[in-house]
């Protein structure tokens, strides 16, 4: 082991002096607090200690604007160790972080024609995963389906997707004499004597049932994330009533999406949508259309009344919350950025596809 010579001197600084030939270094202390100067590169280091080493630590804003190859330091905007390798920084370990929430809503349905089922709402899915840093992840929003303006099924909704996971669009209402709802995320209503259309597991509910027994042939509501479409009521005429969809609190204030769309009569009382963006049926001869579902809820449209075309599904939604701490800003699709708490909201809203890097 070589030997440390201590001595004093009074530039301010600390020298460590290269060994000489019998193995011997030089330290020599300051006569005040000064500067560490090393003659010689740190290598081949070890340490009894149970401490630490203390790394230089910043914000991913603050990162050495020309980094050299190996430069180490701790992120404390992703909260983990980086090291440069030559051509991008790499954090370490790549770890995945909790408590990431999301919502995903696809398109809604259109509502059926003349006398038409009220479109099905989107599939509706939400829950938490783990995002891992340096990854990106790709989302796409479902559009509405269109409303059926001739003698045919309302168009049904896009599908939403993210983390691997679709959520199905809305089944399409059924329009005057061609049966049952079309089967989605959430059932089309029937018209005529149609039964209502089939939701997906875990996702949505059942249309609706039309009549054909009554001339004013209510049709049926479409279903919603949270209820099933009702059936059409013979006395007094009425259309059945879009199914409610679901609450969710995700961008800190609580919001209904995936509400079926209300059904259409030719004679008597129109339906209303389901709370979570569904829209009314329409009711009689005016030619006015079933209203249109609400733009990112997933919401069905309405059905048609006697000569009227059914209403437009509402576009889909995927929302994420991602807790401040470890959001990063890299996005494409131009997401609506809001804060909730400790948590930063992202509300992909434009049909089509985003992605997020974590």
């Amino acid at each position: 082991m070589a030997n440390v010579i201590l001595t004093g001197n009074t530039s301010g600084a600390i020298t460590i002096a290269a060994p000489d030939v019998s193995g011997t270094n030089t330290l020599t202390l300051p006569a005040s607090t000064g500067t560490l100067l090393t003659t010689t590169g740190v290598y081949d280091a070890s340490t009894a200690s149970t401490g630490y080493f203390d790394l230089p630590s910043g914000t991913t804003a603050q990162r050495p604007g020309s980094p050299a190859t190996g430069m180490t330091r701790y992120n404390s905007t992703l909260s983990a160790m980086e090291y440069y390798n030559g051509y991008e920084w790499v954090a370490l370990p790549k770890l995945p972080f909790n408590s990431i929430s999301y919502l995903l809503v696809a398109g809604g349905a259109g509502g059926g024609q003349r006398v038409g089922g009220g479109g099905g709402a989107g599939g509706l899915l939400s829950g938490s995963t783990n995002l891992e840093i340096g990854t990106t992840y790709s989302f796409v929003v479902g559009a509405g389906g269109a409303g059926a303006a001739t003698s045919v099924k309302g168009a049904s909704g896009g599908n939403s997707t993210a983390f691997s996971l679709t959520a199905s669009g809305g089944g399409g209402g059924s329009s005057f004499s061609l049966g049952a709802g079309v089967g989605g995320g959430s059932g089309g209503g029937g018209s005529y004597g149609g039964a209502g259309g089939a939701g997906t597991s875990g996702q949505g509910n059942a249309g609706g049932a039309g009549t054909s027994a009554i001339g004013n042939a209510p049709g049926g509501g479409g279903g919603g994330a949270g209820a099933v479409g009702q059936d059409y009521v013979l006395s007094p005429a009425t259309g059945g009533a879009g199914g409610v969809g679901v609450a969710s609190s995700i961008t800190g204030t609580s919001t209904y999406y995936a509400g079926g769309g209300g059904a259409g009569v030719a004679g008597g009382t129109a339906s209303a949508g389901g709370n979570g963006g569904g829209g009314a049926g329409s009711s009689g001869s005016s030619g006015i259309p079933g209203s249109a579902g609400t733009i990112n809820t997933g919401g069905g449209g309405g059905g048609g009344g006697d000569i009227s075309a059914g209403g437009n599904g509402g576009s889909g939604v995927v929302i994420l919350s991602i807790p401040t701490a470890y959001y990063t800003g890299t996005t494409t699709g131009s997401p609506t950025v809001t804060t909730s708490g400790s948590n930063t909201i992202l509300t992909f809203g434009t049909v089509g596809s985003g992605t997020y890097t974590a």
